[in-house]
This record gives C-alpha cells, sequence and structure tokens, in this order.
C-alpha cells in the first residue's frame, strides 16, 4: 500500500457528509489541510468545531494552496458542477459527491474536463465498498451467478416522511428536479450496475410528491436534524418516492423502488438478483450477510469473512470475521483505494470506485426518469 501521509486533503463543505469525510480521512492518516465552508464564518466556525486547523476564505484561496493535492466536494448538488470545474483546472484530483451535477450537459463537460486533465476524479459512490457487494461484483465477474435476468431492489429511508422535515435538497433549485431518485436512487443503480457489470437500457417511471407543501425553517438545518424554530410555508416538486421498472442491454429485467417517507426506515438498500446458475441478495440494514441461492443444493448466507471471500470483496475488509463493519468503513475502504491511486498517479488495474464516467451515467439516467414519468411511457437511456 503507498504511503498516503504525503498527500495533503481538503474538504469543500462542514455538513453532515462533510464530516463523515474529514474523519475517513484522519482514520487514514491523510493530512487534512483545511476546509470551506458556506461563508468565511461559518467556515471557521465548523473547523473549530470539527478540530480542522484551517478555514479558506474562499474557493480560489484552497485552490491556490501548494500543500493541497486532492479536494472533496461535499457541498450542495448546485455547487459541484463550479466547484469541479476550478478544481480540476488548478491540477488538483477531485472527490465528488453524488450526483455529480445538475444536469447531464454539466456531467458530460466534467468528464470531458476529467479525462483530459489526467487527475483522479471520483464519485462518492461508497456503498459500492460494503465489502459483500465487492465479493457480490467479483461473483459476477467470475461467472458464479451466471447471466443476469431479474433484478429487484428499494432504497427506503424516512428522514424526510413528516411535513415539518427539511433539508436544501427538496429545493429543485438547490438540489436539482429529482430527489428520491437522484440522492438515494442512483446509489442502487450504480451499485447493480457495479455488481451486474450490465447498465439499464430503458426505463418506465412513476413520480410521486406525497407532501406537496413543507415547513421551511428561517434558520439554518442540518441533514438527518430536526428542524427547530420559526418556518414558512413552501410548496415542493421534488419526488419523495418512486418507482422505476428497468430493461437492460442483455435482455434482463429489474424494478426499483426509493423513497424518502417511509417510517421506520433509516437507510433500507437492498438487492435481489436472479442470474441464470444461481441468485443472491444483500440489504444494508444486514450489511454482514450475503444470501445466495440455488436450485438443486442447499441455499448459503455467506457472513462477512475476508478467510472465506473472493480477493474482490477481502480487499475491500478492514476486520476479520466476527468484528461487525459498517458505513464509515465503506468509506475508509472507497478513500484507500482512491488515495492508492493518487499516490501510484492513475487508477489501479484492481481499482472498483465510482469514476466519473459512472456518475455522468447516473445522469443520462435521471434524464430518461424525468421523461418516462412526464410521458408514461419507456424510455431509453443515453449512452455516453
Amino acid at each position: 500500500m503507498p504511503d498516503l501521509s504525503d498527500i495533503g486533503a481538503a474538504v469543500i463543505g462542514t455538513g453532515f457528509i462533510g464530516a463523515v469525510h474529514l474523519s475517513t480521512l484522519r482514520r487514514l492518516g491523510i493530512p487534512i489541510i483545511g476546509v470551506l465552508g458556506s461563508s468565511a464564518a461559518r467556515g471557521a466556525d465548523r473547523a473549530r468545531a470539527l478540530g480542522v486547523a484551517k478555514a479558506y476564505g474562499s474557493l480560489d484561496e484552497m485552490l491556490a494552496d501548494p500543500t493541497v493535492q486532492v479536494v472533496h466536494v461535499t457541498s450542495p448538488n448546485v455547487a459541484h458542477y463550479p466547484q469541479v470545474r476550478a478544481i480540476l483546472a488548478a491540477g488538483k484530483h477531485v472527490i465528488c459527491e453524488k450526483p455529480l451535477a445538475m444536469t447531464s450537459a454539466q456531467s458530460a463537460e466534467m468528464l470531458a474536463m476529467a479525462r483530459a486533465s489526467g487527475k483522479v476524479a471520483a464519485v462518492c459512490y461508497n456503498t459500492r465498498f460494503y465489502p459483500l457487494n465487492q465479493h457480490a461484483h467479483g461473483m459476477m465477474k467470475a461467472g458464479d451467478l451466471g447471466d443476469l435476468r431479474l433484478i429487484t431492489g428499494h432504497f427506503h429511508q424516512d428522514w424526510l416522511a413528516k411535513e415539518t422535515d427539511w433539508n436544501w435538497r427538496l429545493e429543485a433549485e438547490e438540489g436539482g428536479p429529482l430527489r428520491s431518485v437522484s440522492d438515494i436512487g442512483t446509489h442502487w443503480v450504480d451499485l447493480t450496475n457495479f455488481i451486474t457489470g450490465q447498465k439499464p437500457v430503458a426505463v418506465m417511471a412513476e413520480l410521486a410528491t406525497f407532501i406537496p407543501e413543507r415547513q421551511k425553517p428561517l434558520g439554518p438545518v442540518e441533514t438527518f436534524t430536526a428542524t427547530k424554530g420559526p418556518t414558512e410555508t413552501r410548496k415542493i416538486e421534488t419526488d419523495d418516492a418512486a418507482t422505476i421498472l428497468l430493461r437492460y442491454g442483455n435482455g434482463g429485467l429489474g424494478m426499483l423502488s426509493t423513497s424518502q417517507i417511509s417510517h421506520g426506515r433509516r437507510g433500507l438498500l437492498s438487492w435481489d438478483i436472479s442470474g441464470s446458475k444461481a441468485s443472491a441478495a444483500w440489504s444494508a440494514e444486514h450489511p454482514e450477510e450475503l444470501w445466495i441461492g440455488h436450485r438443486e443444493a442447499p441455499n448459503q448466507v455467506l457472513l462477512r469473512d475476508p478467510s472465506l471471500m473472493n480477493p474482490t470483496g477481502a480487499a475491500a475488509a478492514f476486520m476479520p470475521g466476527g468484528h461487525p463493519e459498517g458505513f464509515a468503513d465503506t468509506w475508509a475502504a472507497f478513500f484507500r483505494q482512491v488515495y492508492g491511486d493518487v499516490a501510484r498517479g492513475g487508477r489501479g488495474e484492481g481499482s472498483t470506485w465510482a469514476t466519473f464516467q459512472d456518475g455522468h451515467h447516473e445522469m443520462l439516467f435521471c434524464d430518461a426518469v424525468l421523461a418516462s414519468a412526464a410521458r408514461g411511457a419507456w424510455v431509453d437511456v443515453a449512452q455516453g
């Protein structure tokens, strides 16, 4: 493993996911040079609270710092495009939160710029890095499951289930025209694309906004926290939930549902694959277990144990069997791989992190979902 202690990192955004990035960088021993907040005052306050020595006053100041080699973008979606363009133009590597951009036109430009730069450019689809998802990818690649026939699953949450729940993602001008699909549905799409090696080529989608008006706090509110203080009523046009039928290039079929209004579901991401040789299923609520189904032999439940997993799965694990790993560990496995590639000067042959090409595909997928929901018909997913 290359030495990561000489690679300086900076993080844009100091909210929930920005703090996740910071704690993961510390865990891996990667120097944190500084952070950039939504304002200079906000950045300084959050830097003190998060134990970071430096708060930059502007993006230009951050990018002018020669000790920063990698920039993490955890800002609201609307800021990704201009920030990533500036980061790549400054010759820095970039790790960007999803969705990659507000539109596929933006993501296409970001992809082209990333390719031309020669820099490492990763998108934060961390759920790939649950070790058993990596193992399932290895199984599919080895032909253990056969050809993809049917895949079903969902990503359900409850953090926006009440009209008093609020987050910037609710507003199209901050997060984009889709919400449950782009915010969490793209996690499922990217993960299942990664595992199966297949991508949807057409979709039939229905979107629903079950809470058409919400109470927006007049003051700031953090992700996954309750709103407090006075509010104002705001009309909501982004999707609370969606159901999507999928067609894959090899003739396989799929079904996906997304929801941010399912009471009691904190983060239920699950998939169930029926292959021509065997089946497999996994859930983020039980991330240490991979179910493997057979027709003419007993079914199996593989507990995460590197000594029993294929090399792809074992490489993503930190702990031996019997020592559970979870959400925080996916970020560590993800960053460890990305920073290893930064140290080596480019993407490694065995690297499995999501690229800007993957992020652009998710934007094209979202385009097709919007068009299908508007037309009430199947729509092809553009390839690019």
